[in-house]
């Protein structure tokens, strides 16, 4: 009780003492720290556990380990999230985007460490799957929770969820410009000239702090040793659209094979499901166990023999065309792999698989536009750069992401130029055929996503039961005309919704309809609701999103709308004027500059 007691003296000095934005930048300062130890923690975990497990693994041998090693991985991952968080804390980056646009930027405590853990020991043990999404839930939680603590508004508490992702992606790959970009890109985050200095403060707070403890190097080692030429940029857009195709091959594959687990409705089938197929991949390719950043160091410094060691294809290290076969193979099957991972259980993300998957691709191109006289001379390494940023910018339809996080987590400036071609081209790819990234889709499709349009943006974050009016008195179709005077005695409404014995709607009784006849007393029993009430000009369901709603609102001219559940159960009515006065507060409250 006493500490609470100081606490709320913090607070109270603090609101005379310190002026908001000053202690917004404050709180943004701690969140970087905060989120940059979660990264390190995170990172060092994962490497200890897959050290412990498979560094004394023999590079000429095939390890019957792999196939043991993942099921154990999303097993005790899947019954630590079962049995002690008990809650749903897959898809890290559509949770916060579902926080910031549905539950007022709120993300539960827990998933400040849940995440951690579960994807230490998934990646740990050979989960296919990335530890990016985790790292920015956590980073997202501890903003959303510190502004809670110190009491913050709503609009604050979106800003800090904000810090919070910028300052995990800079704190785990040590890419500052990356982490802001992204939440500008992926987040969706609507940003003025004052929420731009506490996101540029979480980031590079974090990214120091990696700095100071991992290091100053970046996270892959690349050497430039061939220079980029003019001539070779119609190979890059040609690169660009393929690194589109496999994104949209990736996206839809992952969607469906979630659809399938999602139908297991038994936790062990699920688990059952996703250990033999994810077991049956890493023992046939061993690249595809945990992150495959190592994969991904190989083939970007020129070790492309390195690849097949601890596999079956040992033998075929030395074969131009082994090589490339084996790498179609993992391009094919890396999405079958991730999506096994979370699917049976354990957590992880597709940051990554994304990176893991652009690495192998642009490899891929190079390798095989080399084996012919007319395209020869494509350097393997530097496509094999480009393509990461091909397959981030479309997966997460972010190409300034894709660019910027790739030129930091490998020190490739100087293909700058071709980074951006290859990003954009791989982006309008994709669009032509997915107009949301894989994180947003879920939520587009039920019009629960933030966007840039700041109409549709204001509408998303409008809650329903805030527009809903339920002060109407409700009438029964066999009420007599003089029962429906008395009901109408005491309402203020002139309005009135017949509904039947289970309260499902029917139609409506409009004021106006029967004036001419509700004083005169000779006709009370004469005339019964059945016989006056109309049916409204559209009815508003439950789950309608909200820009779905304005528009049948200026289709029927109406200016009220009953609402019914999906039973067609009477809810209430939505007004024009109640939706409009909202809007106004909202925006108000989330898009406005101080």
């Amino acid at each position: 009780m006493a500490k609470e007691n100081l606490f709320y003296q913090f607070l109270s000095w603090r609101d005379k003492h310190i002026k908001e934005k000053h202690f917004i930048l404050i709180v943004s300062f701690l969140v970087g720290i905060c989120t940059s130890a979660a990264a390190i923690f995170l990172k060092q975990l994962i490497h200890f556990i897959q050290h412990l497990l498979t560094g004394n693994f023999n590079a000429d041998q095939v390890n019957f380990l792999y196939l043991l090693y993942p099921v154990v991985g999303i097993l005790l991952a899947g019954l630590f999230v079962k049995y002690i968080v008990r809650d749903d804390i897959s898809h890290g980056v559509t949770k916060i985007l579902y926080a910031i646009s549905q539950r007022k930027s709120r993300i539960k405590p827990h998933n400040t460490w849940s995440s951690l853990v579960a994807s230490s020991v998934t990646i740990g043990f050979g989960g296919s799957v990335g530890a990016e999404a985790p790292i920015v839930l956590t980073g997202a939680a501890i903003g959303s929770n510190l502004g809670r603590l110190f009491k913050m508004e709503q609009k604050t508490l979106m800003l800090l969820v904000g810090c919070g992702a910028a300052g995990a992606i800079a704190g785990i790959f040590k890419a500052p410009i990356a982490g802001l970009v992204f939440v500008i890109e992926v987040l969706l985050l609507d940003l003025t000239m004052t929420s731009v200095l506490p996101l540029l403060i979480s980031s590079v707070t974090a990214a120091t702090v990696s700095y100071i403890f991992t290091g100053t190097e970046a996270m892959f080692k690349f050497s430039q040793t061939e220079i980029f030429e003019i001539e070779r940029i119609p190979y890059v857009l040609l690169l660009g659209i393929f690194c589109g195709l496999v994104s949209l091959y990736f996206t839809r594959v992952m969607n469906k094979v979630e659809g399938v687990f999602r139908k297991l409705n038994v936790y062990w089938k699920k688990f059952l499901l996703g250990g033999v197929l994810l077991s049956v991949l890493i023992f046939l390719f061993p690249p595809l166990y945990g992150e495959g950043y190592d994969t991904i160091g190989s083939l970007l410094n020129g070790q492309f023999a390195n690849i097949m060691d601890k596999s079956l294809f040992y033998e075929w290290n030395s074969s131009y065309w082994g090589i490339l076969v084996f790498l179609v193979l993992i391009l094919l099957t890396k999405v079958f792999a991730s999506s096994a991972t979370n699917g049976g259980g354990g957590c992880g993300g597709i940051f990554a698989p994304s990176l893991f998957l652009g690495c192998i691709a642009g490899f891929i191109f190079a390798h095989t536009s080399n084996y012919f006289e007319f395209t020869r001379y494509l350097s393997e390494k530097n496509f094999a750069l480009l393509g990461m940023a091909g397959i981030m910018a479309a997966v997460m339809h972010a190409p300034l992401t894709g660019v910027f996080l790739i030129a930091e987590l490998t020190g490739g400036y100087d293909l700058f130029l071709p980074l951006m071609i290859v990003s954009i081209s791989s982006y309008i790819t994709i669009l032509m055929f997915e107009p949301h990234s894989i994180y947003s889709m879920r939520l587009a499709q039920k019009g629960e996503l933030l966007t840039h349009h700041k109409d549709r943006a204001v509408l998303t974050l409008l809650s329903k039961d805030s527009v809903i009016e339920k002060d109407f008195q409700t009438v029964l179709p066999q009420m007599s005309l003089g029962d429906m005077v008395k009901v109408i005695a005491k309402s203020s409404r002139n309005m009135f919704p017949v509904v039947d014995e289970k309260g499902k709607l029917l139609g409506i009784v409009l004021l106006d309809n029967i004036r001419n006849i509700m004083f005169r007393p000779e006709l009370y029993e004469r005339f019964h609701v059945s016989k006056f009430m109309v049916y409204p000009p559209a009815k508003i369901r439950l789950n309608m999103p909200m820009d779905q709603v304005m528009k049948i609102f200026d289709d029927t001219k109406a200016w009220n709308l009953p609402v019914v559940d999906e039973a067609g159960l009477y809810i209430g009515f939505m007004s024009k004027s109640k939706i409009f006065n909202s809007y106004r507060e909202v925006l108000v409250d989330h898009f406005s500059e101080e």
